[in-house]
């Protein structure tokens, strides 16, 4: 029975789960900006207590890879380094996006429709990919500015359940009889807790040394305005 410490800091929640052959047994998490540099470790400290466990007995540290928040993601995957240098652990990495789809299908064992994650980016684009109701890729993860015409073809002969901080912004836009939105949190690390669980079985694991974030798109930096 696996036992893995699981970090989400993608998104504006701030999330650590330890969850044990596959099942979360402890979740901390919060919601809010800038949260992720002030909360994590603590975050970690508290779960690990609760579990009456030490870092020395996990087995795996796994993070949520991205896409996201530039920032967040650097934070929590220079965290999880970490741990696994000092402990000498492998690192599993779980994209974002299907994290959230399979929080949503495990919330909804029984859903046949598809699903499609979003994660907010900016004024009308969101980090995208849609699933089957099985976690198969239906449309690969991309950065899409979202209108009237996106998932068209999908909408026409599927269900979309759109979910995320990204889909909020998309109700009005993606006025269509098949389309539906939940409002529900899915950037929870418990949400990765089998998807972790799948990839220490398989010892899918990441070079710590060399992994990066998947960022999507390049971090741009941008000059304040001068005050005139």
């Amino acid at each position: 029975m696996a036992k893995i410490l699981q970090i989400e800091t993608a998104t504006a929640v701030c999330s650590v789960a330890l969850s044990i052959d596959g099942k979360a047994i402890v979740v901390k998490e919060e919601s809010g900006l800038n949260l992720h540099a002030s909360n994590l470790t603590l975050f970690i400290e508290e779960v690990m207590f609760a579990s009456k466990l030490e870092l020395k007995d996990l087995d795996a540290i796994a993070i949520s890879k991205g896409p996201g928040s530039y920032t967040g993601l650097r934070i929590g995957v220079s965290t999880a380094k970490g741990l696994c240098f000092a402990l000498d652990k492998p690192l599993i990495a779980i994209e974002t996006l299907k994290m959230m789809a399979a929080g949503f299908i495990l919330e909804n064992p029984d859903y046949d429709g598809l699903v499609c994650p979003m994660i907010d980016a900016r004024r009308m684009e969101v980090y995208s990919t849609v699933f089957d109701s099985q976690l198969s890729v239906l449309e690969e993860t991309s950065a899409k500015i979202i209108d009237e015409h996106s998932y068209a073809k999908l909408l026409s002969t599927n269900k979309i359940t759109f979910l995320g901080d990204g889909a909020a912004k998309c109700t009005d836009v993606l006025n269509h009889t098949n389309a539906f939105f939940s409002a529900s949190n899915f950037n929870a690390a418990s949400n990765m807790s089998l998807l972790a669980e799948n990839a220490f079985t398989s010892a899918n694991f990441e070079d710590v040394a060399y992994f990066e974030p998947f960022y999507l798109k390049d971090f741009v930096l941008t000059q304040p305005k001068k005050k005139v």
